[in-house]
């Protein structure tokens, strides 16, 4: 057998990140179902869900050796983002943009080196109308200055606000199979995306 043939598939780190973190929310429905879809029928990524909750809000004082040093909560955050191949995020809509805690979560791993720079992404939203849509390019404005190269298509906007027991059980976990397969699309999407950069480099 020729070595190409034998050779084992990378497996991707996928760094996830949800923008809330409230307990029951889709958002975290949407990661650990990510994570589930990974499992069982995408052997080369591994999702590793990043909660943020813990991060200080972003307070310069906080930062120490010139600016190279960081609280220990952030230092851990920052490890995470840092060893990622690539990013999930899941983005609330608030206001008709992202959350607080995924702002203050990017802007904590952008200080001193931006270590979200030449890493691709993809963004899942769930929410009224349009689905979360708005946090979505919003998210996608903010990744302009961070480098992040988040794939296009597929797009998953979940519309589960006017009836979420047909997307969402209680404890916010997915139960759409549809859904399901639509956020397999957009993860596949975002392994080949991941692969073609690391080539390049």
């Amino acid at each position: 057998m020729e070595a190409s043939a034998t050779a084992a598939k990378p497996v991707l780190r996928v760094a996830a990140i949800c923008g809330s973190i409230r307990k029951g929310s889709w958002h975290r429905g949407l990661i650990r179902a990510a994570a589930e879809v990974c499992e069982e029928s995408i052997p080369g990524l591994r999702i590793d869900d990043v909660d943020v909750a813990d991060l200080p809000m972003l307070n310069t004082d906080l930062e120490t050796d010139g600016g190279r040093g960081f609280p220990p909560a952030v230092e851990a955050f920052r490890a995470r983002v840092r060893d990622a191949d690539c990013f999930l995020f899941a983005s609330p809509e608030y206001n008709y943009s992202i959350t607080s805690p995924l702002k203050n979560a990017l802007d904590w791993a952008s200080r001193g080196v931006n270590l979200w720079a030449d890493k691709p992404g993809a963004i899942v939203c769930a929410g009224a109308n349009f689905g979360g849509g708005r946090s979505s390019y919003h998210l996608r404005q903010v990744g302009v200055f961070l480098d992040i190269h988040f794939i296009n298509k597929p797009e998953l906007f979940v519309w589960a606000f006017y009836e979420p027991d047909k997307y969402f059980d209680g404890d916010g976990n997915l139960i759409h199979a549809e859904t399901r397969e639509r956020l397999k699309q957009v993860l596949l999407s975002l392994q080949a995306f991941t692969l073609r950069l690391q080539k390049k480099d």
